[in-house]
């Protein structure tokens, strides 16, 4: 494998790990499920399950990785010849391929408005007509699905110059971006009037809101948002240099992770409670309540468009990652160029992307299952096929990979010492698949954690 391609530095690893985790989830998501279960005592919760079940998982997926030194597939396939867990692997670029094909639909939008906000586009507009608007925009058979297109242009542009002058390059550029601006726009929210209650909603700790479901979704959280059982991680680990310390690298990688989706609360609440309009989740409260609240400050069309760029730039980090899985798989599994693999990926993926796209305009009344496509996909891939995979890896690292090659792994053949080897592969072995487990039977029989 010596002239398979690799990430030249430690910040390249976590701009490109952090990039692929950090997602439009965390900017809509993580604030809203954060404030309506009982703010600071959610964070709490959240943190001691990223701590103790999202680092063991995701240290796991490092190990696979830089030990089987392929694509999600080929690493199990490297690591347990002759038997059937590469079809775990097979499953993780599956879900990559599903999610990006209708999350690249969602970053496609914020392209659309930032242009709409460059040109002043939500002037006068009331809360009904950005309601309207977003709907009409939707419905439109052609535009959506050009935006999306074009970013997934843009994903495979930066995919195809390889790992080093592509997807390190340009994560090391994005990430750094993505944080200025979101620090931007938190100093300008916090300094609203009334600001204080969006925070309150935040951070005070309500443990009256705590319940066994508010700890259920703070487990479900710490998984997702840490791009776990997709396949992502345990590509990008397989371009890791052997003297990557994996467990300190997963701490940092979970950690800025958790301070984008904290950071996107304190930009997003203070701004909402400020206006005073009841926070919800979701594309409304981004495409069609936030513009409202653009339009209120001075300036407003300016930080709306810092906004959408920081959308933009979010989603991108996540969609050259799941880009990156299935290119990995196609040029090292059917044996063709990067070019090539690029390609076919980029044009399967899309086609696909484009009925996900037609699911709010031409095929609105077309379901399978009763969902349409977009819904489909996103059920599939996030209430089936993460869990699963997230609970097999856990399965693989815990009882069939052997202890010598975990203990090399992670002590990079001895050079480290790890003394939290024992909990380590206590929580692996029992801790992390019944948490998983109970996240998997929860998203199938009661409709999952979104």
């Amino acid at each position: 494998m010596a002239n398979r391609d690799s990430f030249g530095s430690k910040f390249g690893i976590i701009a490109a790990a952090a990039g692929s985790a950090v997602g439009l989830g965390n900017i809509w998501k993580f604030p809203y499920v954060a404030g309506e279960n009982g703010g600071g005592a959610f964070l709490v919760i959240y943190l001691f399950f990223v701590l103790v079940i999202g680092v063991p998982v995701m240290m796991s997926e490092f190990a696979i990785g830089r030990r089987g030194q392929k694509n999600a597939y080929g690493s199990f396939k490297a690591l347990a010849p002759g038997g059937n867990w590469h079809l775990v692997g097979f499953m993780g670029v599956v879900a990559a391929f599903f999610i990006l094909a209708f999350y690249s639909a969602v970053a496609g939008w914020t392209l659309e408005y930032i242009v709409l906000s460059v040109k002043h586009s939500f002037a006068g507009q009331t809360p009904q007509q950005l309601e309207e608007n977003f709907g009409n925009f939707l419905a439109n058979p052609i535009r959506p699905i050009v935006w999306q297109l074009i970013f997934m242009i843009l994903t495979a542009g930066i995919v195809l110059a390889g790992i080093k002058k592509g997807i390190e390059k340009y994560t090391k550029l994005l990430m750094p971006l993505l944080l200025f601006l979101i620090i931007v726009l938190c100093i300008r929210s916090v300094t609203l009037p009334g600001a204080g209650e969006g925070l309150a909603f935040l951070f005070k700790p309500n443990f009256d809101k705590v319940t066994a479901k508010t700890v259920l979704y703070a487990l479900g959280q710490a998984f997702f948002s840490l791009s776990l059982g997709m396949g992502a991680l345990i590509t990008y680990s397989s371009y890791f240099d052997k003297k990557e310390n994996l467990a300190s690298t997963a701490v940092e990688v979970s950690l800025a992770d958790t301070l984008i989706a904290i950071l996107a609360g304190v930009m997003i609440f203070p701004a909402v409670f400020a206006f005073d309009i009841a926070p919800t989740s979701g594309p409304s409260l981004i495409f069609i309540t936030l513009p409202g609240i653009f339009q209120q400050l001075p300036g407003g069309d300016f930080f709306g468009a810092i906004f959408f760029i920081l959308l933009a730039v979010a989603a991108l980090t996540s969609t050259i990652s799941l880009l990156e899985v299935v290119v990995a798989f196609f040029s090292e599994e059917l044996n063709i160029t990067r070019k090539k693999a690029t390609f076919i990926g980029t044009v399967a993926i899309s086609v696909l992307g484009v009925f996900a796209s037609m699911s709010f305009s031409t095929l609105s009344n077309f379901t399978i299952f009763g969902k349409n496509i977009f819904d489909l996909l996103d059920y599939a891939a996030s209430n089936i096929m993460l869990p699963l995979g997230g609970l097999f890896i856990v399965l693989f690292v815990g009882w069939f990979v052997g202890r010598k090659v975990l203990r090399s792994e992670l002590t990079n053949e001895g050079k480290l010492k790890a003394s939290y080897y024992p909990a380590f592969i206590f929580i692996v072995k029992f801790i992390a698949p019944l948490a998983i487990a109970v996240i998997f039977i929860y998203s199938i029989f009661w409709g999952g954690l979104g």
